[in-house]
């Protein structure tokens, strides 16, 4: 039974429509089961996703950063941003914006990857902008954070996890390396390992959204508030990526692929942030929105992408007019005149 709070039974910690279940044993144990499963696939996935980047274009990015600079200004100038007009817009309790703002500076998360590539973006730019934005993260978390949370919060007192950020810079490097090693070696197999890794990666996706309902039972028992921030935060991140990409004069396909790498956030290392920085009385009203963002952003990443398979195929009659075919041709005619 509930009690009169609403919060379900087992709730150790309540606070108006807010609860925080308990861990039980079955839990630790899945928890255990299906980390050690994600990890490997991800790895895998990330494997796969690296046999689809060419090492020359990749360094390219890297020497002539534009996209990654763009991308750089939306992850860590428009989220954060966005997560503080929002915490403002809907009056959240103070610690509850310091989450939102949390999630809002946290780097790009590799699920962006695996939709890049469904929706034909630019693979290599998708994944040096991750690498970049983990990479950076180390610097512009902190900085962000005191920029945007002292308002509500001393800074000072949010632990910022940086073994976690290395050790997820290092799950991306080596894969996505040794991925790009075998295009390099061997570009035939390397198409199959893509196709491979594609399933694999519809796989994970859908796992994550399962794990995050199965673990954390308590986790909609939360205002209204939070509901409707957890579901219009990642549309906005979507949506001004793109935009602002498109007036930088990215081509088509590359700014879906920052759109991507801006909507979607790393919401295990924001739930790492908040578990080693606040209290069990302070998770009670912060703890399950990462949980919350993270179900919203892979739904509306399944929408966005479910549109995309649709114009595609309609587009196909007229394949030569898809805007983003001429900005692929416009580009290799350029790399062709610049060669000679």
């Amino acid at each position: 039974m509930s009690n009169s709070t609403g919060c379900l039974a087992n709730a150790t910690i309540c606070n108006g429509s807010s609860c925080v279940v308990a861990d039980s044993n079955f839990n630790t144990l899945l928890s255990v089961v299906l980390s050690t499963v994600l990890t490997i696939l991800l790895a895998l996935v990330m494997f796969s996703m690296g046999c689809n980047v060419e090492i020359k274009k990749f360094l390219g990015h890297i020497r002539r950063p534009w996209g990654i600079c763009v991308g750089f200004l939306c992850q860590f100038g428009i989220m954060p941003l966005t997560g503080f007009i929002l915490s403002v817009a809907f009056d959240i309790l103070p610690i509850q914006a310091v989450v939102v703002l949390i999630m809002g500076c946290c780097p790009g998360g590799t699920s962006s990857n695996i939709l890049a590539y469904w929706v034909d973006g630019d693979m290599d730019l998708s994944i040096s902008m991750t690498t970049c934005s983990t990479l950076l993260a180390l610097g512009m978390m902190p900085a962000c954070l005191f920029i945007y949370t002292k308002m509500w919060v001393d800074s000072g007192t949010i632990v910022i996890p940086y073994d976690s950020i290395g050790i997820s810079l290092i799950a991306l490097v080596i894969p996505v390396g040794c991925g790009m090693f075998v295009n390099h070696k061997w570009p035939r197999h390397a198409k199959r390992i893509l196709k491979i890794g594609s399933i694999a990666g519809a796989i994970l996706i859908v796992l994550i959204a399962v794990v995050g309902g199965i673990l954390y039972q308590g986790a909609w028992i939360i205002a209204p508030s939070l509901w409707i921030i957890g579901a219009v935060f990642p549309v906005a991140g979507y949506t001004l990526g793109f935009l602002l990409a498109r007036i930088a004069g990215q081509p088509w396909y590359r700014c879906r692929t920052v759109a991507f790498e801006t909507g979607l956030q790393n919401s295990q290392l924001c739930s790492t942030i908040v578990q080693l920085s606040f209290t069990p009385e302070q998770l009670n009203l912060m703890f399950t929105f990462p949980v919350l963002y993270s179900i919203f952003q892979l739904s509306f990443a399944g929408i966005f992408v479910a549109c995309y398979f649709a114009y595609r195929k309609y587009g196909r009659k007229n394949n030569a007019e898809l805007p983003e075919n001429k900005d692929k041709e416009t580009e290799s005619k350029s790399s062709v005149y610049k060669m000679n």
